[in-house]
């Protein structure tokens, strides 16, 4: 099912923030929600528990942005409209 609108395409904002972070290989983005949560682990081991509820709520954020990037990597924010315009 398409849900663009035609003609639309994204600001330059936008496209300049999602050129350079789809740069950023998928496994960075898991290797940073993994090490939040290895981390929060040791700050509650150590006693430090309000630490390790802000830390370990970090995880799902860069879960998001991994997933975000993986999208703007396969699909394109601008596909549908640059395809068009071609």
């Amino acid at each position: 099912m398409e849900t663009r609108t035609f003609g639309t395409r994204e600001d330059q904002v936008t496209g300049a923030i999602e050129s350079q972070t789809s740069k950023i290989p998928s496994s960075v983005y898991l290797t940073a929600a993994i090490g939040s949560m290895a981390a929060s682990a040791i700050l509650k081991a150590t006693g430090k528990q309000h630490w390790s509820l802000f830390v370990g709520q970090w995880a799902p954020a860069f879960l998001i942005m991994g997933l975000y990037n993986k999208l703007v990597k396969q699909l394109g924010s601008d596909t549908y409209t640059s395809r068009r315009a071609a």
